[in-house]
């Protein structure tokens, strides 16, 4: 699986400021430069041209419970029209903008494009809600969420949830969850390129013992309509929300969401070997910036952790990669990579990043926060996991195609810049050539 991700179906979160639907977060299926913007003639298919020209065979397509509904009106009508990020390039024919009904058919069509492109797709159930998004923990989640505190940011989201804990979401919850899924499957039968199912991206608010008879009640689900497509499994967190820690290993070294599948050692998954993908997520400083990232001379906090995050940046602790490389590496081991020493498949689900963090390509007041850091730690740390994948063996899904991903950006350039270019967003430039070089050094394996 050479694999890249190719978001939009899961929600674009709209600025509070934006024009039309503000603070909204409509289905969308991303074009290229998107449909807005009136300088770009650049297609799906153009999209599929190039990315299978470099090498990619598989696309992970997240999706929420509102992208598989027909009637939801964040997929149709007034929400094409745009924000207000390009208000003079926006483009004001809905029909001109985007050619599909509602969301759900954007998937349908989409997958079946790929299929003609010879393009494998893996749906994948990225929320519990195109309004929650990464926030959420669990099917039900509710706010507080992670990143209420966060500085400068313009996406909280504290009025939605999944559980009923504020007024403007759908509940979500298992049986729901599990319908969805049993679509999902049901679709697969209709369009074979679809050929395993994420079934909830980045679990981190369940045990490893809850989400695991979670995820064997969906391959329950998903086998009793198609006994054919793959079941993909991520891992969970290093803790729940109340504050419970849930064991990973040595605690040097701290997973990300979806990264943990340690408990497996002693509760493995009642799903069939050849049926069943492991798939962690893993991130480096660009996305948040761990602990075992920095020096030893960070130094730990009044509770005697090691720094992490904007309190590392608070206390000036210096980023090495390098130095760290085999502490790195082990906790990958220990989180997921054992797994591949017995012959279980694994697929890095989401993998990637900024590699000019924090110079370029970030807020302004996180620009600020790490000034300090003058090399480029993010670069050096995909340089890292691309070694230790070619070393186990492991494939994964880079994420991500698009450039418009906050975070990490994507195989294209972004002109856009939250900074020095704000007039750009949206706008693609060519691929970059430092990431598709490693993904060609990866796929070399």
């Amino acid at each position: 699986m050479k694999c890249g991700a190719w978001f939009g179906l899961e929600g674009q979160h709209e600025p509070s400021d934006a024009d039309v639907n503000p603070s909204g977060a409509p289905l969308e299926l991303y074009i290229g430069n998107m449909w807005w913007d009136n300088n770009s003639k650049r297609t799906i298919q153009q999209t599929m041209t190039e990315i299978k020209s470099l090498g990619i065979n598989m696309i992970r397509l997240p999706v929420t419970p509102q992208t598989l509904e027909t009637n939801n009106e964040q997929g149709m009508t007034r929400v094409w029209d745009g924000s207000a990020k390009n208000p003079k390039g926006r483009l004001k024919n809905k029909a001109d903008a985007y050619p599909y009904a509602n969301a759900r058919t954007a998937m349908i069509e989409f997958i079946k494009l790929a299929k003609t492109n010879g393009l494998k797709v893996m749906p994948d159930i990225h929320s519990c809600s195109n309004y929650v998004g990464w926030r959420k923990d669990v099917f039900e989640a509710n706010p507080p969420y992670v990143d209420k505190d966060r500085v400068d940011y313009d996406y909280k989201r504290e009025d939605h949830s999944c559980g009923g804990g504020a007024t403007n979401d759908k509940p979500y919850n298992k049986t729901k969850w599990l319908a969805n899924l049993k679509d999902l499957a049901t679709l697969a039968n209709t369009y074979d390129n679809i050929i395993g199912i994420d079934i909830f991206n980045e679990p981190w608010g369940y045990t490893w013992d809850q989400w695991a008879g979670l995820a064997e009640e969906a391959y329950q689900t998903i086998n009793s309509v198609n006994k054919d497509v793959l079941i993909v499994v991520e891992g969970i967190g290093s803790g729940i929300k109340d504050g419970t820690k849930v064991d990973h290993g040595d605690l040097a070294t701290n997973p990300n969401w979806g990264e943990n599948a340690y408990g497996f050692k002693t509760r493995p998954l009642n799903i069939p070997k050849d049926r069943l993908v492991i798939s962690p997520h893993v991130y480096g400083p660009s996305v948040y910036q761990q602990g075992h990232f920095f020096s030893s001379s960070c130094g730990n906090n009044d509770e005697g952790q090691t720094y992490n995050g904007d309190e590392a940046a608070e206390q000036k602790c210096e980023f090495d990669i390098a130095g760290n490389k085999t502490r790195i590496k082990a906790g990958w081991q220990e989180h997921f990579g054992y797994l591949r020493d017995q012959n279980y498949a694994i697929l890095i689900g989401e993998y990637g990043g900024n590699m000019d963090w924090p110079q370029k390509g970030v807020r302004a007041a996180e620009k600020q926060l790490w000034s300090y850091v003058t090399n480029n730690p993010d670069k050096a740390w995909q340089e890292t996991l691309g070694e230790y994948m070619v070393e186990k063996k492991i494939e994964g899904c880079y994420w991500s195609i698009n450039p418009e991903s906050g975070d990490t950006g994507g195989i294209y350039i972004h002109k856009y810049d939250p900074v020095s270019n704000t007039e750009a967003w949206s706008q693609w430039g060519e691929m970059d050539s430092r990431k598709t070089a490693l993904l060609k050094k990866i796929w070399a394996q």
